[in-house]
């Protein structure tokens, strides 16, 4: 049996209260610590208990404000490897530029890679993040990455509410993978959207490929940043023939800008399911967004990677 390290979880500021829920679920108290900030706005860190030896996360998804909490989260990182905590885990549960994993224009960055290089050169030796935007982002580390996901959750939410003549919809080709798992959870028919981006944020949905007509659709994305997509998706739907009664759901609810206004607005959706892995803050907080926790399959997993289990058949 592989000797036990003493398990240690902290929160940095991007979403404490996902933390508090995760260790509650651990049942063990959030570790203490401190972080400031000086007058030209760069952060201070310091733990204010001993990690050395210990099995220690940081957890912190990199949401906006963006550059400030992923610098925050490094610099997290920095301090446990100096204190010599023997192992040093970044919990991301929102992953920032994750859109950019690749070079769709000359002369583009790849900054998912950079931010991955990031984490790992500040000492994070293990990544544990949820419904990554490309999947491919995990070979972007050269540490064990745990790529939960929370589509399990989404689908039995929805069969919990035994909703009839329902049909899941990818709002892009890139989605068909996932959508089609909660479909096959559901017992559904599938149906895709194929979009393009004719300008930069600017995106145009230009056909659907299945069967909507007189089905209740179930949208199924892994992130909800303007809405833009989301509001292509729901037109083009309609369009076809389908229900006035769209739900939609996604992992990661961002709601930038004018987001939560613009979805909420349109009658055609019901509803829109979002997990915690972001907060949500008061003011966009509506009666159609409901929210669920993704603190227990985070608490699961860390308790399993510190007791050597797999984390793999939480998903199977």
């Amino acid at each position: 049996m592989s000797e036990h390290h003493d398990l240690k979880v902290f929160s940095a500021t991007a979403n404490p209260q996902l933390a508090q829920a995760i260790v509650d679920w651990l049942k063990i108290p959030l570790g203490r610590l401190k972080i400031t900030r000086f007058v030209d706005g760069e952060a201070y860190v310091k733990f204010e208990e001993s990690v050395r030896g210990a099995d220690a996360y940081v957890i912190q998804p990199t949401c906006p404000p963006v550059d400030q909490n992923l610098m925050e989260l490094l610099i997290c990182l920095d301090a446990l490897h100096r204190a010599s905590a023997w192992r040093v885990t970044a919990v991301i549960p929102y992953y920032g530029y994750a859109r950019q994993e690749k070079k769709d224009a000359p002369r583009e960055a790849i900054t998912a890679k950079l931010v991955a290089d990031l984490i790992t050169a500040a000492g994070a030796q293990r990544v544990m993040c949820m419904d990554l935007h490309a999947d491919a982002i995990q070979g972007f580390f050269n540490v064990p990455v745990d790529h939960l996901t929370a589509l399990k959750l989404l689908a039995k939410y929805f069969l919990q509410k035994q909703m009839e003549d329902i049909v899941v919809v990818s709002p892009d080709e890139g989605r068909v993978k996932k959508a089609r798992k909660v479909a096959s959870d559901l017992n559904a028919p599938l149906a895709v959207g194929y979009k393009h981006h004719p300008l930069h944020q600017a995106t145009e949905v230009t056909h659907l490929a299945g069967d909507v007509r007189g089905k209740t659709p179930v949208i199924i994305e892994d992130m909800i940043s303007s809405g833009s997509s989301m509001m292509e998706a729901v037109d083009m739907l309609l369009e076809h023939g389908c229900k006035p009664e769209i739900h939609i759901a996604c992992t990661h609810g961002i709601f930038a800008g004018r987001a939560v206004e613009r979805l909420t607005s349109r009658p055609e959706i019901a509803e829109i399911i979002t997990t915690d892995t972001i907060p949500l803050p008061p003011e966009k907080r509506h009666p159609k967004i409901r929210t669920l926790s993704v603190a227990t399959l985070f608490g699961e997993a860390i308790y399993r990677a510190n007791n050597d289990l797999s984390i793999t058949s939480l998903f199977e």
